[in-house]
């Protein structure tokens, strides 16, 4: 079966439909073409939807958006799944609107650094300014932490407050809503679990019914992954993962080659690395969902 532009479409249509038959979708931090390639290849060969995720961060540091998108849609309409592409973690206004102009197909507004109030008015403006292209909107309520880099686990002070989500959620119309409830962002320590607060996300999904993400699911084990999915969450972000599964393979194929063929270097560490995120897509229930 040959792609075509219907493959390529906004987060909304694939999380209603996940929300609908109860399983989520996963969002792969990509970087470049070939790591984006390496998850469209994953998510073809589980015939599974699948979100692409460009960190704002990325996205400016390396290929700005007018650079990556345009190719990876290409990618996108030449495959017979679902693929969306979607600006994590968008905290520059003025880029995330540039970002919805060159193409992306759903942003993650992240005004959650802001008071409610704030984090209201910000996010119910993109609401707004994304329906002129048909783009899905993800906003954030609580924050998280970031293993690493300085920083800290994510703590209690820093889970969503259901009670608020839910205002929120109702004020701002929203596709998609990121919760705070026990992950951080990140590298675990070998051999650590983080412990998850199910009821939070329970709650809201309850009184709201929309779609829930969670951020930070590298890492977070097989059995968490199962629950946040029974207890609604639908969109789940990885990105750790994959790009320490690329690292691994380059360190192990240069240790055992130094003379391996760098193009093709490249090509295999994204194919292996893809494995992980097969195996995702089969704790997330997605697999043959794009049937």
């Amino acid at each position: 079966m040959r792609g075509n532009k219907r493959m390529y479409v906004s987060m909304r249509e694939m999380l209603r439909k996940a929300n609908a038959e109860g399983y989520a979708v996963m969002a792969i931090n990509a970087f470049n073409l070939e790591s984006a390639s390496g998850v469209i290849h994953a998510a073809s060969k589980m015939h599974s939807p699948i979100i692409i995720d460009l960190l704002q961060e990325h996205v400016k540091k390396y290929f700005d958006c007018d650079v990556i998108v345009k190719p990876i849609i290409k990618m996108a309409q030449q495959v017979s799944v679902p693929v969306a592409i979607n600006l994590d973690h968008g905290s520059d206004v003025a880029h995330l609107k540039r970002c919805l102009h060159e193409g992306f197909s759903s942003v993650m507004i992240d005004a959650s650094s802001y008071r409610f109030e704030e984090n209201v008015a910000i996010t119910k403006s993109i609401v707004e300014f994304a329906q002129e292209f048909n783009a899905s909107v993800e906003a954030e309520v609580g924050n998280m932490g970031l293993v690493g880099a300085g920083a800290g686990f994510t703590e209690t002070k820093m889970y969503t407050d259901p009670d608020v989500a839910i205002k929120f959620i109702q004020k701002t119309g929203i596709d998609a809503l990121a919760v705070s409830y026990g992950s951080t962002h990140g590298d675990y320590p070998e051999g650590y679990t983080p412990t998850f607060h199910f009821e939070i996300v329970d709650k809201i999904k309850k009184e709201t019914g929309i779609p829930l993400v969670l951020h930070g699911g590298s890492g977070s084990g097989a059995d968490n992954i199962r629950k946040s999915v029974k207890y609604g969450i639908n969109k789940i972000n990885v990105g750790t993962d994959y790009m320490i599964a690329q690292r691994n393979f380059l360190i192990k194929a240069l240790r055992d080659n130094p003379n391996y063929d760098y193009p093709e270097l490249l090509h295999q560490s994204y194919l292996e690395a893809s494995k992980v995120i097969e195996n995702y897509i089969n704790l997330a229930g997605s697999k043959n969902k794009a049937l």
